[in-house]
């Protein structure tokens, strides 16, 4: 039986679509992964290239410098995504119940998100600065001038206090997110709640929580990937000090790879890829952990 012409596939059509995208993906995305890997069995030198197999790895194993980054780095994406998505759920809830200013309110709170960490990172390093920053300048007018702080020049407190950036950029993004899916919600939902006299608390915890549940998950796992990643704010702030105490994968791979006197570009490619693996079983294991199991109907 001879097939109709009309149901033959237009194969010189098809290719001419995705031969554009794919070009670009391999050039850009395929090759520079697959390289990546295999400079990591190499020593990479200029205009030289030596395989040695998994010496970089073993060497990985020993490095105390690249397992601190990546303490600060794990310490960073747990604790950013629940701050932020914490806080932009308690601003959403006050847009969503109509606070006086809500429209002032609604630009303030989304504006850091617009600027870059270039801009962001300059910014605040001069509000951190310990002689005329304004934290200190504000803690010294309130009378409580021994809590001011070399915010990002102490150990102790320059990952948190480049944490509470990230924190302060973000959550007006997770908020503009979640305002749209409390606008979203059945109202018939909660109207019934209304009518049951459910207290705000209770219709909270009991029906508007659960309802948004997938998307604050989706805005946790968002913002795990985000600071798994991190660079430009470290990098214009503290260039991973002091001490190494704001050092994240990032950074340290990027001095590895452009900063120290070394030239072999094979280690800095074995910490690519051994960090490739680690944040996509995170990435994995995360969305796994936290996927609704119940599917919500109404």
């Amino acid at each position: 039986m001879q097939r109709n012409p009309i149901d033959r596939q237009p194969w010189g059509a098809i290719s001419a679509f995705l031969l554009p995208a794919l070009t670009i993906y391999t050039a850009f995305t395929a090759y520079p992964v697959l390289r990546t890997i295999w400079n990591s069995f190499h020593r990479v030198l200029p205009r030289k290239e030596e395989f040695v197999g998994l010496a970089n790895y073993a060497a990985l194993a020993k490095d105390d410098l690249f397992w601190r980054a990546v303490g600060n780095t794990f310490i960073w994406a747990c604790a950013s995504p629940l701050a932020e998505v914490g806080i932009a759920l308690f601003l959403a809830l006050a847009l969503y119940a109509r606070v006086p200013g809500m429209r002032f309110f609604r630009i303030a709170w989304f504006t850091p998100v617009l600027m870059s960490y270039v801009v962001v990172g300059i910014i605040w390093v001069w509000i951190y600065n310990y002689d005329w920053g304004a934290a200190n300048a504000i803690l010294r007018t309130l009378g409580l001038e021994r809590w001011a702080a070399a915010w990002i020049g102490d150990p102790k407190l320059a990952l948190p206090s480049l944490i509470f950036i990230t924190t302060w950029m973000w959550s007006g993004f997770n908020m503009v997110v979640l305002l749209a899916a409390l606008h979203s919600l059945p109202s018939e939902v909660i109207e019934a709640a209304e009518l049951d006299n459910c207290g705000w608390g209770a219709k909270l915890w009991h029906i508007i929580i659960p309802l948004i549940k997938p998307t604050l998950l989706n805005l946790l796992v968002l913002s795990f990937i985000g600071k798994m990643k991190i660079f430009d704010l470290v990098w214009i702030t503290t260039k991973g000090g002091p001490l190494w105490s704001t050092e994240t994968v990032s950074t340290y791979l990027y001095k590895r790879a452009f900063e120290w006197s070394t030239f072999d570009l094979g280690y800095p490619s074995t910490i690519a890829a051994v960090w490739f693996v680690i944040v996509l079983l995170a990435v994995l294991g995360l969305t796994r952990a936290l996927r609704s199991r119940e599917k919500l109907e109404y």
